[in-house]
């Protein structure tokens, strides 16, 4: 007995708002079917001894260590820059906004 009927895809495809023809109907339960045996297959397979995993792998943190290094003071930061208002940078509005 198929795991989806072609009445059951009709519904779906109208729930999802789907304009489906009558052949794509046949071919969706097929299809549907399929995917939903192979999925009750799996599940029968996983086993209790089994731990679940995110990844097939094992990874690693590929990212160095964090350390507190000196940054820039506020002057050298903003001594390249075009301008500068208030300890800040200046650019051009773009939005027309009043301030």
């Amino acid at each position: 007995m198929p795991a989806i009927s072609r009445d059951e895809v009709a519904h779906l495809a109208r729930l999802a708002r789907l304009a489906v023809t009558q052949d794509e109907l046949d071919t969706f339960a097929q299809q549907l079917d399929v995917i939903l045996t192979s999925v009750a297959r799996v599940g029968q397979i996983a086993a209790d001894d089994i731990q679940p995993t995110s990844h097939a792998v094992p990874l690693t943190n590929v990212f160095r260590a964090d350390e507190v290094r000196p940054g820039l003071t506020q002057e050298q930061a903003l001594a390249g820059a075009p301008a500068s208002e208030q300890g800040r940078f200046q650019v051009p509005r773009i939005l027309g906004e009043e301030a």
